[in-house]
């Protein structure tokens, strides 16, 4: 099993000590359940970005921008940190995926008031071309429209790699003091191209993860994996809002 969300490695589903698939038959993890946990936690992550939106609004009318930066480092460390222990410590997934979802959702709260001030209705506009790009994908994948095939597989695995790459490569450069790679920020051609590309990169690893899970439900995995693949799934999501967010700010930034 392969995807492209480095939560999802290869050994998400595994037994660290045997190499093997543990098998819980009195308590296996289940499709449904797993959707379930996955809708749990986009609501925990609503409430945490809606309560950050209206701190954003507060200082704004208050005049003191500033102010909602600590909300924003809260989210971004302790959303990083938890990911991390997630990722170590699978069996403690059902505490802390929602600990993760809030603190990602005090981000993505923080982040899209600054878009939404800028660029009025952009939000709504992401927030619902994630959705029903996930919601086609899913149709797709249950239909047998779209396949995980080991060459798909490989495929985005290596896009979404590169993208990665290139991601880190241009905050070294801005660290060290270099202008960077100006497309990945810029409404340009080139810019708008390069976020389109990405966009597709995060829709299709959508795909992957669906059928991680599902290889994960077929094998029995333990009970508590149910929490760990909707975090999965959750950042998956996070990636994809966040890159439609940006490509649609280039585009509306060129009008």
């Amino acid at each position: 099993m392969r995807s492209g969300n480095p939560v999802l490695s290869d050994n998400t589903f595994l037994d660290l000590g045997s190499g093997t698939v543990v098998q819980r038959a009195d308590s296996a993890m289940t499709l449904n359940g797993t959707v379930n946990k996955t809708a749990m936690l986009l609501v925990l992550a609503l409430a945490g970005a809606l309560f950050s939106w209206s701190r954003f609004d507060a200082a704004m009318t208050t005049g003191t921008p500033g102010a909602i930066m600590p909300l924003v480092w809260i989210g971004v460390l302790g959303g990083f940190v938890v990911a991390l222990v997630t990722i170590f410590k699978k069996e403690w997934s059902p505490f802390t995926a929602p600990a993760y979802a809030v603190l990602e959702g005090l981000f993505l709260g923080a982040v899209s008031a600054m878009f939404e001030l800028r660029f009025p209705g952009i939000v709504m506009q992401a927030v619902g071309l994630t959705f029903a790009t996930l919601a086609a994908l899913l149709l797709a994948y249950r239909s047998g429209l779209v396949k995980a095939t080991e060459n798909f597989k490989l495929g985005v695995v290596a896009a979404t790699g590169g993208i990665a790459l290139l991601y880190l490569v241009n905050m070294g450069m801005r660290l060290l003091g270099f202008e960077g790679m100006g497309f990945i920020h810029e409404s340009s051609t080139i810019g708008i191209l390069f976020s389109v590309g990405v966009v597709i990169v995060a829709a299709l690893n959508l795909v992957l993860d669906f059928d991680f899970i599902e290889q994960g439900v077929d094998q029995g995995a333990p009970k508590y994996m149910e929490w760990y693949a909707a975090f999965g799934l959750l950042v998956t999501l996070v990636w994809l809002y966040l890159e439609i967010l940006r490509l649609l700010s280039k585009l509306q930034s060129r009008n």
